[in-house]
């Protein structure tokens, strides 16, 4: 059983039992999160290899995809949408523990003159500490410069999950759950819940980043973040945050373009779901509208709340913060999670993944292992978000699989999927 289902069943449970049950919830939760820690800090890659890559496209159109290999983080490059690819480089000499499943992967973006930017983990000695480290190129991908540590604080805690963005004008934000404050609360001592989303930021491609700062405290531990651009050229970040009472909804964070300029924190979404450990169930984050069409924002995420669980999808307007009513999507009883947005206009992409139960009893006669079908679902707006078209399966794998990304080369738009039996799958939608 998954970290996110043994949640939902302690989610459950909690609704539902009498005083005299705490004990077994207590024991219930214990063990979500222990299975939680495992899953991210001690990830167990299928036996074909890590399957978390990121991908993107540069100015030619060619696809750069960064993985990890036996502990070497390795970008490399295909002419011919991902049929085929051209020798990889190694980033990083001397092999490390590299985060490359599931809701941590090594990431790569490719800024307007061509530089290469990457951005992993690396796994400590320490329980659930790591470092968050950047390399780029600067010759089209012929060589890595040496990489080095994006923050200043090196003590061995949490710097984990980090999010690589390239604004238009150029500035490189590396964002990440950080505990270096939960670690001085409880030296002092004093209250402190979760953890905190810290970023740094480099205006000069990449040679030096600024020292980090904090964009807000009491994020959840280990869910993804997702960025994109204001019409403003402002940063914003979308994370899984520790509201009062417990509840595990989203907190919406704008880095400002103008310095000194305090950021500005906004709750998203309002699922109310009263959960005591990270569900490992990012969201996905995408712009609405363009330059002096810009309104605001698209949101699909998880909600795990007893009532109605499952992945919603809403609108957030950027100047009032007045969220649409959450739209459910995706068949949960087929575990649809980790859904990926993309926008251009009014024109709204969305995938996600589910995975196929009722395969699950039929066993391969060779390997004596379950068949699970996973299925990538997409469905696509024309207005907005506003209205939806009939989700449609875009594709499926009997083996293991990563979780789905969107790209756009011009005008077409490409759900990339990651898969142990077919490898890197580029589908033009």
């Amino acid at each position: 059983m998954s970290a996110k289902h043994i949640f939902l069943a302690v989610s459950r449970i909690k609704s539902k039992m009498p005083r005299m049950k705490t004990l077994l919830l207590l024991f219930l939760a214990s063990l979500a999160v222990n299975a939680s820690a495992q899953d991210q800090h001690e990830p167990m890659p299928p036996a074909s290899g890590n399957l978390g890559v990121s991908v993107s496209f540069d100015s030619r159109g060619q696809l750069w995809r960064v993985s990890v290999n036996k502990g070497l983080v390795q970008v490399d490059v295909s002419a011919d949408l991902g049929k085929s690819f051209a020798p990889a480089l190694t980033v990083n000499p001397v092999a490390q523990k590299v985060a490359a499943a599931g809701e941590a992967r090594p990431k790569i973006a490719i800024a307007a003159e061509g530089n290469i930017y990457v951005t992993w983990t690396e796994a400590l000695s320490t329980p659930f500490s790591g470092y968050v480290w950047f390399a780029r190129s600067i010759n089209a991908g012929k060589s890595f410069e040496k990489a080095y540590i994006v923050h200043q604080d090196r003590a061995e805690i949490t710097h984990r999950f980090d999010a690589l963005h390239v604004s238009p004008d150029g500035t490189i934000s590396v964002a990440w759950v950080d505990k270096r404050d939960l670690i001085a609360a409880k030296a002092a001592p004093k209250p402190y819940v979760g953890a905190a989303i810290y970023y740094a930021q480099s205006s000069n491609k990449g040679v030096s980043f600024k020292p980090e700062q904090k964009l807000a405290d009491s994020s959840c531990e280990c869910c993804r973040i997702a960025t994109t651009n204001k019409a403003d050229g402002s940063v914003v970040a979308l994370w899984r945050h520790v509201f009062a009472g417990g509840e595990r909804d989203h907190m919406l964070g704008e880095i400002p373009a103008t310095p000194k300029l305090d950021p500005l924190l906004t709750r998203a979404t309002y699922g109310h779901w009263q959960i005591d450990g990270c569900p490992h169930h990012g969201a996905a984050l995408a712009s609405g509208g363009e330059g002096g069409n810009w309104w605001g924002y698209h949101l699909a995420y998880f909600d795990g709340n007893d009532n109605k669980p499952g992945l919603f999808y809403s609108r957030m307007d950027g100047v009032a913060f007045a969220s649409s009513p959450a739209k459910k999507f995706g068949n949960n009883k087929h575990q649809a999670g980790h859904p990926a947005l993309l926008s251009a206009g009014d024109k709204v992409w969305l995938v996600w993944r589910e995975i196929e139960p009722k395969a699950m009893a039929a066993k391969d006669a060779e390997t004596k292992t379950l068949n699970t079908p996973h299925k990538i679902i997409g469905m696509f707006s024309e207005d907005g978000g506003r209205s939806w078209a009939t989700p449609k399966l875009l594709a499926s794998s009997e083996a293991k699989t990563d979780y789905p990304q969107l790209l756009r080369y011009q005008d077409q738009v490409y759900l990339a999927w990651n898969t142990a039996a077919e490898g890197l799958r580029l589908i033009a939608w």
